[in-house]
Formats: C-alpha cells, structure tokens, sequence
C-alpha cells in the first residue's frame, strides 16, 4: 500500500510502486479527469500537479508521489482554487474545447504556469506559449488557449 495525497485527501493505493500516477488516479481511484493520451509524457493531456508543479502522470510512477500532494483537474476546476477557477473561467469565454479530450491537461498547464509568475505579473505570449509547449491540441486552438491563459492572468490581478 502506498499512501498519496490527492486534492488534500490520503488515500491508500494497493498498486505496483512502478504504477503510473495516471493508472492509480483513473483505474485505483476511479478519477477519471486525468485523460489518457500518449503514454510517453509526450501530448500532456495527463498533466496533474505534484507539489505545485505540472508533471505528466503517465509516466512518473507512484512512488515519486509518496509524501508529496497530487492535485488533479477535479480539484482545480472545483471553485476554491482561485488560479484555477480563473482559468477555467477564461476556458468558457474563450470557447477553448473542440473535442476537449486535452482540456484537462491544458488546463492544468495554465494553472500551474500562472501560480508560478510572481504576482501581477502579465505573462508576454512567447511566455504562454513556451509554458503551454508539451500539451499538444489535435483541433488546434492554440491561438483560443493563448487568449484564454492571458485573460486568466489579466483576472488574477
């Protein structure tokens, strides 16, 4: 058993230590927020935070996990997280999803690059784009997420 903490709440994972995060979230834990894509880190529709930081949940096992704090689109997109809550807001007016099968993912890069600038700072698009790179979009919204993630940032002022 191996004890990981996800959006704030322990729960014991009866699973291989090499299990992928991604596999104990959806298949363990039934959170099934976290999209699969690739497999190999490489599209970025499973990015979930640890500690703060987005990672790629397909391909960084369980064990990396343990004593550190998952946090998944489910917890971001819920309400009380105020980065979160703007750019899932952004999300809506700018009309991001087309399929939305990356929107998770996208959504958490955003999140965890906005938390990451100091304050009040407005991100440049080069900055966006260079944050949002590894989270691919097969409909091709980029120029929609650019916009959602700089209105998202203009909020958090």
């Amino acid at each position: 058993m191996i004890a990981l903490t996800i959006n704030g709440r322990e729960h014991a994972v009866d699973a291989d230590p090499a299990t992928p995060i991604l596999w104990a979230l959806r298949d363990t834990l039934g959170m099934t927020g976290t999209k699969f894509g690739c497999g190999a880190a490489l599209c970025g529709a499973c990015t979930v935070h640890l500690d703060g930081e987005a990672i790629r949940s397909c391909s960084t096992p369980i064990s990396e996990a343990a004593g550190k704090a998952i946090t998944t689109i489910e917890a971001v997109t819920a309400g009380a997280d105020r980065v979160g809550a703007a750019v899932h807001a952004a999300w809506v007016k700018h009309d991001v999803a087309q399929c939305g099968y990356c929107q998770s993912g996208q959504i958490m890069s955003a999140t965890a690059f906005l938390k990451s600038l100091p304050r009040g700072k407005q991100p440049s698009p080069a900055e966006i784009d260079e944050a949002m790179t590894g989270n691919i979009c097969r409909c091709g919204t980029y120029a929609r997420i650019r916009s959602a993630v700089a209105d998202a940032s203009r909020a958090l002022v």
